[in-house]
């Protein structure tokens, strides 16, 4: 029998086509979140959690050990965390909130410090010892043989809960004989989840779980979901500090607006590992990609044009901020209130920050009105809000990237009819997807690789060129600005890119 030293976190199917990639991640995924939202117990039936445990010790060595026992003797997904306080009050703050990504919690290697909390949790907390592990636990394992997507029938949301319930999930533990890095945390408070809002941190697992399977199948990375039940900013942070010597890096996931900001700040501020918020910088990376290329087809120059944003949260603002970088010097953007200006009653402390570098003119009104004469729509907002008259009043050439996700601002067949230039969206169902998955995975690879531990604007940068140059100038045309999701040569190309040339 081989001696395991190792665990990573792997998928339980293979992503290997655009049709595969909208099963597991987007748009499908929404379905199996909104099952939960609606009926929490559905968790245990639309991911791992029910075979989930968390294994919790003073030192990561020694939870891993127990996470390999459990694993290799059971076939319990165990999870390996270090806690860095025995304060009973920290915790129990980590526990009570780390409940919605498990199904049962392991205290058993710092018994005597727990002995005496009582945990506001409803799955089973082991302070001891007991005769059956299993059952204590009551796990149950679920795996895929012979699997084929052919099997599953109906829509793609019918096909992604019909997977998920197969399979228990789309993640499970391997273990390995080799040591392995510690896993990257995808850390979310479920405040923020896709196009569906604040749906909670329980009923946003089955996104964590689909990124998860990206990380490692597109980056090679191990990353591991987890869902808490906090939405306090500071309690996020704290839970995440205490528990930073579990991973090798943070990807913050789908927490609103401007909570993200505190959160990743004050993250990137105190944690000794990199902190990194994909909702904002890698959405900020891939448009950035798609905008310059879209512009080179369409022949202007960043500097001259005008664009459009709807929508003012985290992702946006994190866009506007890179375009900004990259030359664009007539930006206004819109959320539910009209125009964004400074000195506007509505606006949150981001908006104040991004108001002194957009919309010099001081325009007061809505986008209907603040979209005629521009080059560029840039919606990461909500669905069905551009309509023809709106794209027919924009400037020749107007180019459509509407990532509401999963239902857009338009759909881009309408926003084609209507007459876009170029028309993209967050989807893998239509051509020209701007989506997260071309950038997280070969980031987080050539930070791990390279021992980065602060990803700057120039990185960002840099590896939105690079995103953009793999597209070549014999292959750019309206319906490709930008490489295919599942391309191979993505992850590579941004990991040896996290790395600044001199």
């Amino acid at each position: 029998m081989p001696k395991y030293n190792g665990i990573k976190i792997v998928s339980k199917v293979e992503v290997n086509d655009k049709n595969a990639l909208a099963i597991v991640y987007t748009p499908g995924v929404a379905a199996s979140c909104l099952k939960i939202k609606d009926n929490p117990e559905a968790s245990f039936d639309y991911t791992n959690r029910e075979n989930s445990v968390a294994v919790i010790s003073f030192d990561y060595e020694k939870s891993l050990e127990r996470a390999i026992f459990l694993k290799s003797t059971l076939g319990i997904d165990a999870y390996p965390f270090e806690i860095s306080s025995q304060d009973e009050d920290k915790i129990k703050l980590v526990v009570d909130n780390i409940e919605p990504s498990f199904g049962a919690i392991d205290l058993s290697l710092i018994k005597e410090n727990v002995k005496n909390i009582i945990f506001d949790v409803k799955i089973p907390v082991l302070k001891g010892t007991v005769e059956n592990l299993k059952e204590f636990f009551l796990c149950v394992s679920k795996n895929l043989f012979m699997f084929s997507y052919d099997s599953l029938v109906g829509t793609t949301n019918e096909k992604s809960i019909q997977l998920r319930k197969m399979a228990g999930g789309v993640v499970e533990i391997e273990l390995t004989e080799e040591k392995q890095s510690k896993p990257v945390g995808i850390v979310s408070d479920g405040s923020a989840v896709l196009g569906l809002g604040d749906i909670g941190g329980l009923a946003g697992l089955p996104v964590m779980e689909g990124k998860a399977v990206l990380f490692q199948q597109l980056g090679d990375v191990s990353a591991m979901p987890l869902c808490l039940k906090t939405q306090v900013p500071d309690e996020i942070v704290e839970i995440v500090l205490l528990l930073q010597n579990s991973f090798s890096g943070i990807n913050l996931e789908d927490i609103k607006a401007p909570r993200c900001f505190e959160v990743e700040n004050k993250l990137i501020e105190t944690a000794n590992i990199p902190i990194f918020h994909d909702d904002q910088h890698g959405t900020a990376i891939v448009v950035a990609a798609a905008l310059l290329n879209a512009l080179h087809l369409a022949g202007k120059k960043i500097e001259d044009i005008k664009i459009v944003f709807s929508g003012a949260g985290a992702a946006a603002i994190a866009v506007c901020k890179l375009i900004l970088s990259l030359g664009a010097k007539n930006i206004t953007m819109f959320d539910i209130d009209g125009a964004i200006y400074k000195g506007r009653v509505q606006n949150n402390f981001a908006h104040d920050e991004i108001s002194n570098y957009t919309n010099k003119n001081l325009f007061k009104g809505t986008l209907k009105d603040g979209i005629k004469g521009a080059d560029v729509f840039i919606g990461l907002s909500a669905p069905n809000l551009l309509n023809e008259e709106m794209i027919k009043s924009m400037a020749q050439k107007p180019i459509i990237f509407a990532l509401a996700n999963p239902t857009p601002e338009i759909l881009p067949d309408l926003a084609k009819k209507y007459g876009a230039f170029i028309s993209a969206s967050g989807r893998s169902d239509f051509p020209n997807q701007i989506n997260n998955s071309l950038v997280f995975p070969g980031l987080f690879n050539g930070i791990l690789k390279y021992n980065v531990k602060k990803i700057t604007t120039e990185i960002k940068l840099n590896c939105a060129l690079a995103l953009a140059s793999i597209v070549k100038e014999n292959e750019l045309n309206a319906d490709y600005i930008l490489p295919d999701a599942l391309d191979s040569r993505v992850s590579e190309i941004i990991s040896q890119n996290v790395v600044l040339k001199k």
